[in-house]
């Protein structure tokens, strides 16, 4: 197949579920290769094998599971040409309620494994002058409430894309993130359930209305939708991109909260 990824090869992190296993695909549908990397190896392999690509069941925040499926994606494909920091996980509760277990959870679910990925891929990324794009979140610009585990990780994904983007675009190698807000994933349906159980709203649909009511496109955005801004920021389209953080969020950054009130 052609496109603009044939020749290239991903590792793409948390790739068994949602927004990993649609860049997944549609980097495989462009012509490329993908190395899906994550915990469990199952809903890995059920993305991977249609695709014809390498399930690698290790945890992206320890530098030697890193080594080993890079080493592995090399003996597959020959190297790797493109880095989706994709991992990632929830950081509950408010300064008061988070212990330090809790932060450094947050912290190796969401910062370390983007740091470490990225670290350990940088000579191939330099050899083959690839690129890395972070998923950072909405929350890596704004605060939700009782989440400042998650908002503080979100935050310092933005300032590592900016720093490895600084320090590395001389080697040619670009880094950017992309923000998005609401996803209809498995992983948001159960913080949707969370309304659910406490009588905000009637069932999941209902609760991706009540949280996308002041959004501009008034919606959640889809895994796919999420995706196609991946693939354009990993591809030569963006090749002049590069330190920026991509807002895919319906225009919900754009709306003046303390004049929602005004609206009709």
């Amino acid at each position: 197949m052609t496109g603009p990824f044939n020749g290239k090869v991903a590792l793409i992190t948390g790739g068994g579920t949602g927004i990993g296993a649609a860049v997944a695909a549609g980097f495989v549908a462009a012509g490329g290769q993908v190395v899906l990397m994550g915990r469990r190896e199952a809903p890995l392999r059920e993305v991977a094998d249609p695709l014809g690509g390498l399930a690698v069941a290790a945890d992206a925040a320890d530098a030697a599971s890193v080594r080993r499926g890079v080493a592995l994606a090399r003996e597959r494909f020959g190297g790797i040409d493109v880095l989706v920091a994709n991992a990632g996980g929830h950081g509950i509760g408010g300064i008061a309620e988070t212990d330090d277990a809790s932060w450094a959870l947050s912290t190796r679910l969401n910062l370390d494994t983007a740091f470490v990925c990225t670290r350990e891929l940088m000579p191939e990324l330099i050899r083959r002058r690839g690129n890395v794009v972070v998923l950072s979140s909405l929350a890596g610009h704004f605060a939700g409430p009782n989440v400042v585990g998650y908002v503080t990780m979100k935050h310092a994904l933005i300032g590592f894309t900016r720093s490895v983007a600084r320090d590395q675009g001389r080697h040619g190698v670009r880094v950017n993130a992309v923000c998005p807000g609401w996803v209809r994933t498995a992983m948001a349906d159960e913080q949707m359930q969370v309304l659910v159980q406490l009588g905000k709203a009637r069932d999941v649909d209902d609760a991706y209305r009540l949280v996308t009511c002041n959004v501009p496109l008034g919606r959640p955005a889809t895994a796919q939708e999420v995706a196609e801004s991946v693939l354009f920021l990993a591809s030569e389209r963006a090749s002049m991109i590069t330190g920026t953080s991509l807002m895919i969020d319906g225009g919900a950054s754009a709306v003046d909260l303390p004049t929602i009130a005004f609206a009709p």
